[in-house]
Parts: structure tokens; C-alpha cells; sequence
């Protein structure tokens, strides 16, 4: 498979600028990411990249005063998934009580519940702050009994926690195949049975029973578009929690959260990322 090394170099070039771009650029078809002098470098399937669309994306930079320029190069052959390990993933614990890590590490924190991912890609980790709020919020959440399902499951470890923690089944969904393998990967990692992996979207949704927790950390055009189908898929007193926006669009899932029904409990930032919590009424 090839691929496409793009270096961005940000001014000013700060980690939360470079958190940001990476995410950017996630929702246009970039898979993996590591630090560079001044900025990141970022890989694509060079059959998936689209520079126009990648170029539109930049130029909507949602941290205003950020100057970004690029360069384009072809890879030589190497093993991906190792590089990206020995750049990026590093085992992190979150909230104190939820240790993250992989296969390959050793010495790794001891914590309450421990997750074992072997993730392939830059995001689902817990290092990126849509992923690490979500886990925060999991980890204070009476889950024990529930059915959840992990909308956009990516890595699937939130649907992980969340089976540690006590529900009683969990449904993951994703609409790229990739993920659901590497999901598949995790959950066996993990000695977990009660989680069901699927590939597909917003509208396989429709039909099903109800469920009493909703996990959906995508994006904000995503988000807004499926809310209708998330709604349906609860019942009166079940909650969603998501995450994969800023905090400045907070009031648009608000005002269509109202639409159907959802009510607004609370929200969390970090960096400029947050997550809010509504409940169906």
C-alpha cells in the first residue's frame, strides 16, 4: 500500500495547534501522525488523498492567527504501524484509575482498570483530548447493567471501558472497515465478550432497541447530522455523551440536541476540545 508524507510546519507551533491540525486532518483521510521540528508529519494512502479537500480544511484552521504551510513526498517502504508505535503511542493513565497502553510496552502504570490497544493509527489512544474526556466521563458514569453503544467506535476503546466498568452489552459501529478489524484486535486484546462490533452508520441504527448510554466522539457535521438517529435510538432517561468538537460549537449540538428532545446536562474542555453530556427527557 503506498503512501504520502505531507509536513506541515505551524506558526506559531504550539501542541495544541499541532493536536488540532492533526484532527483536521483526520477527517480527511490521514491516519497517522508524528512530531516534526515545527510542526507534524502526517500519512496518507496516496490513493485517499484528496489536496483540494485538505487545502479547504486548512484554510477553516479553527484557531485563528495559525499559519500552516506543507510539502508532499512519497514514502519509502517501512512498517507503519512500528514507526507510528515508536513516535507516538506511549502508555498514559487517565483519571488516575484508567492505564492505556499496548502490547509492546513494558513498565507500564498500574491503574483500576487496565486496556490493553494495539491502535495502528493516531487517535483512540486516550492521548487525544475528545478521546481522554470521554474516558473521564465513563469513568464517573454508573454504567454497571447498561447497554451502550460506541457510535464511530475507531480503536473501540471506549466501548472497552465501558465493559470493564460493568455494562451489560455493548454495541461498537464504524463505518470504515479498518477500524472494525483493529476493534475486533482490541476487544480479543482484552478478554472481553460482551462487546459486538459492526460496520456502518447513523442509519443502522434504525430499528433497534433502544440503548441506555450512547457514546459518539466524531465530529461536529457528523454529529449534527445524525443526532435525529441517535435520538431514536434512546429512550426516555438514557444518555448520550459526545465529543469530537470545540467548545465554541457547543450551542449548534445544543440547539439541535433541543430538536429532539435532548437535554443539555453538562459539558468538559480541555484545549480548546470538549464533550457534552444530554439526556433524552
Amino acid at each position: 500500500m503506498k503512501y504520502l508524507e505531507v509536513t506541515f510546519h505551524t506558526s506559531p507551533c504550539t501542541e495544541t495547534i499541532n493536536d488540532v491540525l492533526a484532527a483536521v486532518l483526520g477527517d480527511t483521510g490521514f491516519e497517522s501522525f508524528t512530531e516534526a521540528e515545527g510542526g507534524i508529519k502526517a500519512y496518507i494512502q496516496e490513493k485517499l488523498f484528496d489536496e483540494r479537500a485538505m487545502k479547504s480544511a486548512l484554510a477553516d484552521f479553527p484557531i485563528d492567527g495559525t499559519r500552516i504551510t506543507y510539502s508532499v513526498a512519497e514514502t519509502e517502504d517501512k512498517d507503519w504501524n512500528e514507526e507510528w508505535e515508536k513516535n507516538f503511542f506511549q502508555p498514559i493513565v487517565v483519571g488516575r484509575r484508567c492505564a492505556i497502553h499496548s502490547t509492546f510496552h513494558k513498565d507500564v502504570p498500574q491503574a483500576e482498570y487496565d486496556i490493553i490497544i494495539n491502535p495502528q493509527m493516531a487517535f483512540g489512544t486516550g492521548h487525544h483530548q475528545t478521546t481522554s474526556l470521554i474516558l473521564e466521563a465513563l469513568l464517573d458514569a454508573d454504567i454497571k447493567g447498561k447497554t451502550v453503544l460506541d457510535m464511530g467506535c475507531g480503536t473501540s476503546i471506549l466501548a472497552i471501558l465501558a465493559s470493564m466498568r460493568g455494562a451489560r452489552a455493548v454495541t461498537a459501529i464504524d463505518i470504515d472497515d479498518w477500524c472494525v478489524e483493529n476493534s475486533k484486535d482490541n476487544v480479543r486484546l482484552n478478554g472481553i465478550t460482551n462487546i459486538f462490533i459492526e460496520q456502518g452508520d447513523a442509519s443502522s441504527l434504525k430499528g433497534r432497541n433502544p440503548f441506555d448510554l450512547i457514546i459518539a466522539n466524531i465530529n461536529r457535521n457528523v454529529l449534527l447530522a445524525d443526532m435525529h438517529a441517535y435520538a431514536q435510538a434512546m429512550h426516555p432517561g438514557s444518555e448520550i455523551y459526545m465529543s469530537g468538537f470545540y467548545t465554541n460549537d457547543i450551542p449548534l449540538l445544543q440547539e439541535e440536541a433541543r430538536k429532539h428532545g435532548l437535554q443539555f446536562v453538562h459539558s468538559a474542555e480541555k484545549e480548546h476540545w470538549a464533550m457534552a453530556r444530554f439526556c433524552l427527557q
